[in-house]
């Protein structure tokens, strides 16, 4: 067999066997990035009810954060995206398999996400935050965020940790509350 036959058909079969691959990959990457999917696992189904009734998930822009837009970094990044979304899902699901989820503790475990989350994560949708006219102290409360002074580094959730999973029993749409307040804005 000649070389450039050799090639054509190694190619060719790199493609067959590929594609599929990488369509299935996509796939499955897809159809488990939706809260719904992510509420499945009972011990889950509380946040995700939370999170309904958040102005994440209802508000006047009619803007929509999901799980992965917080909890996983950002799709652009598709390496980092892929093993984190990886390493998260094979960690839930041994845990609900394992008897983790008896011992799923919601406090617990919003304080650990929080902790460990990065203002990157917010700062995916939340872009503008110096642009606030209506309220001087929360634009210096985000410049100090932005440009902290070496020893005062904040993070969002510092000043914004009762936004998503705090468990309500109304929808709460911000167009109908009065100005929110952050509650860790005394800190500053």
């Amino acid at each position: 067999m000649k070389r450039g036959t050799k090639t054509i058909l190694l190619v060719g079969l790199g493609i067959l066997i590929a594609f599929p691959l990488f369509s299935m990959t996509y796939y499955t990457m897809v159809r488990t990035s939706t809260p719904g999917f992510c509420s499945s696992c009972h011990e889950i189904r509380p946040a995700f009810l939370a999170w309904q009734a958040s102005t994440h998930a209802n508000n006047a822009q009619g803007v929509v954060a999901d799980c992965m837009d917080c909890h996983l970094p950002a799709p652009h990044d598709t390496v980092d995206f892929f093993f984190s979304k990886t390493f998260h899902g094979i960690k839930d699901v041994v845990s609900h398999f394992t008897g983790g989820a008896e011992n799923y503790d919601r406090a617990v475990m919003r304080q650990r996400v929080y902790d460990t989350l990065d203002n990157d994560q917010c700062m995916k949708c939340h872009r503008n935050i110096l642009h606030l006219p209506g309220s001087r102290g929360a634009m210096l409360a985000h410049r100090q965020v932005l440009y902290p002074r070496p020893g005062y580094e904040y993070r969002c959730t510092d000043c914004h940790s009762n936004l998503v999973h705090v468990d309500r029993t109304y929808y709460k749409y911000k167009q109908f509350s009065a100005p929110y307040v952050a509650p860790g804005l005394a800190s500053f």
